[in-house]
């Protein structure tokens, strides 16, 4: 069964929602938060003896790791807690969990104590919260460089300390999680830009908060749920008309292999035919490997089309551009990456006629491609991915991926998701271009615009997944090997929804002969 996008909440949402609870919850939210931290810490050093090293800072997050101690110790585990601020100036609400802890025959020492000799079980990072927007200096960055070289498990409360909560980026000194504990939703920044690296393997704990029905989210971490009405079988009176027609256009000299690559994933994902028109005029009139694909020139390309994709290999000459014009306006579903995203980017008429288009287009932007659709720098678009990415989408009116870790969705009214699948492996050439591919084929297809972005993202990350398992990569992974294991994770996302439907009631389409023993 296909798991639930989970909602993402920035800090000003999660703060909002806070500030609707806070004062009624009971339990307090705090002493929610840092008894699922105690849980999730239990859980986490089962077998593992030895004493528990809780740093807590200034602040609510300290409040949680003072919540998180008192639960511990009375669970028998030998805890030290670390503490250094004034108690007289903490929130009133942590000041709570301070005396609650020294209530319960808790003690506090200012300084973080050195590692006793079998090391220890575990060490808690309760420094900084969500909150934190500036970098960390002076004592607190001490404790994280420490903490940091510690070789047990290394867990955070809510957030890394010094991990910018809403955009990923570390604010310097930042502490490297082997494990994080987040209090009701997600944020976006744990999930993309460096955010990951910081925050190794992520528990969600709601602390018995419906987020959505206090505040709706904007944002969904992706997984299947999120078009699994598409995943149906398909008739078995079927012909390769039904499943439409892709069209690829690029290939320009020295970079047909890419056009070739998109060709292939469209093919590959159930598309009905693939025509793949080449800029280059030297290029191929057949793909050996892959005899399906039928090659043109670019001009030859069919005018009938149920979607089409522009970009890989596409060049930047004059050529190029008037293709590109060309196909911006075609009233069809378009697919724009690569050296399009780069036309479009230095040419106001190609930007204004992008953004009247009324038919469904999908902009893949990499971040320097983005930063030239921006007119920005590449680390301008690091530094905040999530709002780049929404200003994409709103500027020209497209559904925008923005690649990178922790690829970011975002659709021109605002909404947006997160994709969490795929590995580093997949920083090799071809990679986009297989995207391309994939998004262009559902799209042929017949998938609405936004499920086929979602879904060929998630997929594309999932296929690098499934071979990194099987020992194909993660480092070493081609584009062209992603193809392959592509088909075979939506085939099995096919079946799997079809279980789900059988177990939901609903009667298998296929007919059904029965043979009787007379």
């Amino acid at each position: 069964m296909f798991l639930s996008a989970l909602p993402i909440y920035p800090v000003a949402g999660i703060r909002e929602i806070e500030g609707k609870l806070i004062p009624s919850a009971r339990p307090p939210l705090m002493e929610r938060a840092g008894r699922a931290a105690a849980e999730d810490a239990v859980r986490l050093i089962m077998d593992r003896p030895g004493p528990i090293l809780i740093a807590c800072g200034p602040g609510n997050n300290g409040g949680d790791g003072f919540v998180m101690a008192r639960q511990l110790a009375q669970a028998g585990r030998e805890v030290q807690v670390a503490f250094a601020a004034d108690a007289q100036n903490l929130p009133a609400e942590a000041a709570k969990a301070y005396a609650d802890y020294l209530a319960a025959g808790g003690q506090i020492i200012s300084d973080l104590p050195a590692a006793p000799a079998q090391g220890w079980a575990l060490v808690v990072d309760a420094i900084f919260g969500i909150g934190l927007k500036r970098s960390i200096e002076g004592r607190y960055a001490g404790w994280i460089q420490t903490l940091n070289a510690q070789p047990s498990p290394r867990m955070a409360l809510d957030v890394p300390s010094g991990l910018d909560a809403d955009t990923g980026q570390p604010l310097g000194t930042t502490f490297r999680a082997t494990h994080t504990t987040t209090f009701i939703s997600l944020k976006p920044g744990l999930l993309t830009n460096d955010g990951p690296d910081y925050c190794g393997d992520i528990s969600v704990q709601r602390l018995d908060i419906d987020a959505p029905a206090w505040l709706p989210a904007a944002g969904h971490a992706i997984t299947p749920a999120l078009f699994r009405s598409l995943l149906v079988r398909r008739p078995r009176n079927s012909h390769k008309g039904l499943y439409g027609d892709a069209g690829i256009l690029g290939g320009n000299a020295g970079m047909v292999g890419a056009a070739l690559l998109a060709g292939r994933a469209a093919q590959w994902l159930g598309t009905g035919r693939v025509y793949v028109g080449l800029l280059d005029p030297n290029g191929p009139a057949v793909d050996f490997s892959h005899p399906e694909l039928m090659l043109r020139r670019a001009a030859q390309l069919p005018e009938r089309l149920s979607a089409l994709a522009v970009g890989p290999g596409l060049g930047t000459d004059t050529n190029a551009a008037a293709q590109l014009a060309t196909a911006l306006a075609h009233d069809i579903p378009l697919v724009l990456d690569a050296d399009a995203l780069n036309l479009i980017g230095t040419d106001t008429a190609l930007q204004n006629q992008l953004a009247a288009r009324r038919m469904p287009t999908v902009l893949t932007p990499h971040p320097a491609e983005a930063g030239r659709m921006l007119g920005i720098g590449t680390a301008a678009v690091q530094s905040d991915r999530l709002q780049a990415a929404l200003d994409i989408a709103r500027r020209y009116n497209a559904l925008t991926v923005l690649k990178g870790c922790g690829s970011i969705i975002a659709a021109p009214d605002g909404r947006w998701f997160i994709n969490t699948s795929g590995h580093p492996g997949m920083a090799s050439a071809g990679m986009g271009d297989v995207l391309t591919g994939l998004v262009a084929g559902l799209l042929a297809q017949g998938w609405p615009a936004e499920s086929a972005l979602i879904a060929a993202v998630h997929l594309h990350g999932a296929a690098a997944d499934r071979l990194a398992r099987e020992g194909t990569g993660p480092i070493g992974l081609s584009a062209g090997e992603t193809i392959v294991a592509a088909r075979g994770v939506f085939n099995g996302w096919l079946i799997e929804a079809q279980q789900d439907a059988n177990r939901d009631g609903q009667r298998d389409s296929r007919p059904l002969i029965t043979l009787g023993k007379h």
